[in-house]
């Protein structure tokens, strides 16, 4: 009776085990995060991260590796909670549209700011910052289908990259930062910004249309690459 008890419980001691390494990574993750987003590259500090996600340092560097894995596992992880919370859905209804995008840039906008500042000396900071402006691009030209389905080629392509310049994070950070507009002001500018459509609802095979570029998927790769990436490398090391 004692080896088929025993049997019984094993499959449950690594369900338990599962997922305290998925609450670790959890933290890890989290944790450093926040390190990342609120500090210069150079003044993050590993050991600090271990420290608030409780663990040792060891085991951080088991999980993730170097400081720039974990920079890319921690963006990723970041980057999938912001695509999850900002879908690309067809709409026609800019002002909501805009009044969503701009509570995300309130919430998130500093700590990309600081991201952004840094991409041009951190190789692994420009991955990701290159993800987020394909990301970015997929967004409005599949939220702002309705206002592009009835153009072609150049004028299409040229609407469509003045809506990504007008609801870009940098013009965010224009108006709210820099002129200190308040916010209902700041969303009407960028409403004002987008053309209206000439005709009513969506059009679900806009991202197919553009020119050159076949799926959507490709714009967001570079998440999926990444977390590809992490997890060989992950698995490397287990076996080294």
């Amino acid at each position: 009776m004692k080896p088929r008890a025993s049997a019984n419980k094993r499959p449950y001691r690594m369900t338990a085990r599962a997922h305290a390494a998925t609450a670790t990574g959890e933290r890890l993750l989290a944790a450093a995060w926040r390190h990342f987003s609120t500090r210069p590259y150079e003044d993050v500090r590993l050991h600090e991260i271990a420290t608030e996600a409780k663990v040792t340092q060891a085991t951080l560097h088991t999980r993730f590796g170097s400081k720039d894995e974990l920079l890319t596992a921690a963006y990723v992880w970041f980057g999938r909670q912001e695509t999850s919370d900002r879908p690309a859905v067809p709409t026609a209804d800019v002002r909501a549209t805009i009044a969503q995008l701009y509570a995300r840039y309130e919430q998130h906008g500093q700590a990309i700011l600081r991201m952004l500042s840094q991409e041009q000396r951190i190789p692994a900071i420009r991955k990701m910052t290159d993800a987020g402006r394909a990301y970015h691009r997929h967004w409005a030209q599949t939220t702002f289908a309705p206002l592009l389905r009835d153009l072609q080629d150049g004028k299409r392509e040229r609407r469509l990259t003045g809506i990504v310049v007008a609801t870009d994070l940098l013009v965010w950070k224009l108006l709210r930062l820099d002129m200190k507009l308040q916010r209902k002001q700041a969303e009407q500018i960028v409403a004002d910004m987008i053309p209206p459509s000439t005709t009513h609802g969506t059009n679900d095979g806009a991202c197919a249309a553009e020119p050159g570029r076949g799926d959507c998927a490709h714009l967001i790769a570079e998440y999926e690459g990444a977390e590809r990436e992490i997890t060989k490398a992950r698995e490397r090391r287990c076996r080294s």
